[in-house]
């Protein structure tokens, strides 16, 4: 497609290359996603009636309230059990788990531009709504509003990572790639900063109202900003498409693509040692970004306010080292001092084998806040060098495929957020600090355990089921020979012709 001379006028007030720019939009759509999946797990703090408060005054807490800001907090008003909250937090994650294939093959046919951009506006919307079920429905209601959400976020990952392929170069795929993943951890980082601090200066329908509303912004910007490769984008200047073509190949979507080969992806070891990883990953990682709140607030018992600002702090060391790791690994692959496959392996077991550690730590911290805080931080920041490990493979083994590897992987990984978080509900009827070590247990072996088998069988290479075999049609291909040899006697006899 030739870029139309209006879009070259207009690319001279671009001074960011498209990629970049696509990939901060990419960050701020992660962000957006995961600041409203997450502000619930701060909310419910407020909305329920606290299980180690009786309605005595009685305290069977092992921690003393936290004294900061401490008259702010509610008690609540809605008597759900802990079993029931457990449903509520995980049923997001069955809606996200019903559309991470056919959102990666949509991506794959169609483009990751609306792929994405109407996942996000879908989850936007019903966050909006939000407050209005759970008002005049209850538990029920908010259980269908957050499936609905995760319906239209299920799409995020699987889109973003088709966008990545066709416009990030491998050798920027680390860093560029970190950024966009590592919007999850800013997002969650400001999902519960924001919404400690809304609830405590205004009602509880506040924190939905806005997260919404941000989400719907960023809608209307990444449509008109973004495309979903170079060669639709209207506004791209040709310097950076020559770059793109020198690094990558091809920059346009190859829309002839066999399909699916669904039995060379399913059959690949390297494949299932991803799927592990993932497992691992989403495992302890949907564990914290659902539940550390409700630790925070029913053991910890800390205040609104300090419960919104201690639980954001381990993400942000997350995102940092997201970051850092990025950009080490892109230097490791570049120098040629560690192969892609060495590099996603050393990654991914340094974000397991560190969180699985510190997270069994922090629950015999007792209710030393300070120490629990640091333990859960450097927890959480050694996991953010998944996102330069396992997070990039999908791309790695297939760039035509990725999208839907990563609805694969994501997909399955995701079943432990509908797990995990029921699990823990079922595991801590009574908010315990013993109870809670347990689930913290049982995340160490699950983190360990997946990070063998990736460690073991991972890989970093193209896959053969990249380029699969094309099918032949023997008809077609001999009727175009016979033609060849019709236009070849033709240009014989005219040779000859001119010759004489």
């Amino acid at each position: 497609m030739t870029q139309p001379e209006w879009g070259i006028k207009f690319s001279r007030f671009f001074f960011v290359p498209q990629r970049v720019i696509l990939s901060i939009m990419g960050f701020f759509a992660m962000l957006n996603a995961y600041t409203m999946r997450v502000s619930l797990s701060v909310a419910i703090t407020e909305l329920v009636v606290k299980k180690n408060q009786t309605d005595d005054g009685s305290d069977v807490a092992i921690c003393a309230a936290d004294s900061i800001d401490s008259g702010s907090s509610s008690s609540g008003i809605y008597e759900w059990s802990e079993e029931l909250q457990g449903y509520i937090l995980s049923s997001f994650y069955i809606g996200y788990i019903v559309t991470h294939i056919p959102g990666g093959l949509l991506a794959e046919k169609f483009g990751g531009k609306w792929t994405l951009s109407l996942g996000i506006l879908s989850t936007a919307f019903f966050t909006v709504i939000t407050p209005l079920a759970i008002i005049h429905g209850g538990a029920n209601w908010l259980i269908v509003v957050r499936i609905l959400m995760g319906i239209g976020e299920g799409t995020t990952f699987p889109a973003l990572s088709v966008l990545l392929a066709q416009w990030v170069p491998v050798k920027e795929r680390g860093k560029l790639g970190a950024l966009v993943l590592g919007g999850g951890q800013v997002g969650t980082i400001l999902g519960n900063l924001i919404s400690g601090l809304l609830l405590d200066a205004y009602d509880w329908p506040v924190v939905f109202y806005f997260f919404g509303g941000i989400g719907i912004i960023w809608f209307i910007i990444f449509t008109f900003l973004c495309y979903s490769d170079p060669t639709t984008h209207p506004f791209i200047k040709p310097s950076e498409k020559e770059y793109l073509t020198k690094h990558m190949g091809t920059i346009g979507r190859n829309k002839n693509l066999p399909p699916t080969p669904w039995k060379a992806i399913l059959t690949s070891l390297p494949m299932w040692a991803l799927i592990s990883a993932q497992i691992g990953h989403d495992w302890g990682f949907y564990i914290m970004v659902t539940d550390l709140p409700k630790y925070m607030s029913d053991v910890l018992r800390f205040s609104i306010k300090s419960n919104g600002l201690y639980s954001s702090l381990p993400y942000a060391m997350m995102w940092l080292f997201s970051l850092g790791s990025g950009f080490v690994g892109d230097v490791l692959i570049t120098r040629k001092i560690m192969s892609i496959t060495n590099v996603r392996k050393m990654m991914t077991g340094l974000a397991a084998f560190g969180p699985a550690i510190f997270m069994v730590a922090a629950s015999y911290a007792g209710c030393d806040r300070v120490t629990v805080v640091i333990l859960f931080t450097i927890a959480m920041g050694l996991m953010g060098a998944f996102y330069a490990g396992m997070k990039l493979t999908p791309l790695d083994l297939s760039p035509n495929y990725a999208g839907t590897l990563m609805a694969i992987t994501n997909g399955i990984g995701a079943v432990t957020g509908v797990i995990s978080p029921s699990l823990v509900g079922l595991m801590t009827p009574n908010a315990t600090l013993l109870e809670w070590r347990l689930v913290f247990w049982v995340a160490f072996g699950v983190l360990v355990v997946t990070a063998f088998v990736y460690v073991i069988w991972a890989s970093g290479e193209v896959q053969h089921f990249n380029d699969p075999p094309q099918k032949i049609d023997f008809e077609a291909a001999e009727k175009e020979k016979t033609a060849d040899g019709a236009n070849n006697e033709r240009y014989e006899a005219q040779e000859k012709t001119d010759k004489l």
